[in-house]
């Protein structure tokens, strides 16, 4: 996929969608817009959110961070997704499991996007 794909987080009520083509107007959730979330890719915390991307016997796996990220019921990883051509697959995880996910793509250099409960929206690449 060559163009962006935006995702907004309604700030009430928690909702999250994905803006696959944008043709104007304004989100609205819970009475008030949404609020785009803006790809971060650079770690600061303690926590590590950029994803990292490795070979695998069956594609590609993606590790969040280069220490896992927590997967706790206050603070996880909600999803994975890679875009790779004109493709995009998404795994959602939950807490308790492991923060990452394996794609069927041998493309090593997609792009790879999470959503940390806490902390946003996360970018291997700009």
């Amino acid at each position: 996929m060559t163009k962006k794909l935006e995702i907004y987080k309604c700030s009430v009520c928690g909702n999250i969608t994905m803006v696959v083509h944008a043709s104007g107007g304004t989100l609205v959730c819970c009475g008030k817009p949404m609020e785009l979330q803006m790809e971060k890719t650079n770690d600061t915390g303690k926590e590590k959110h950029v994803p990292v991307i490795e070979k695998s016997a069956n594609g590609v796996l993606v590790k969040m961070g280069s220490v896992p990220h927590p997967m706790e019921e206050k603070h996880y990883i909600e999803w994975i997704e890679v875009t790779s051509g004109q493709n995009l697959s998404v795994v959602g995880l939950k807490p308790g499991e492991k923060p990452e996910a394996e794609f069927c793509t041998a493309d090593t250099n997609a792009k790879v996007r999470a959503y940390c409960n806490l902390h946003g929206l996360w970018t291997n690449k700009p």
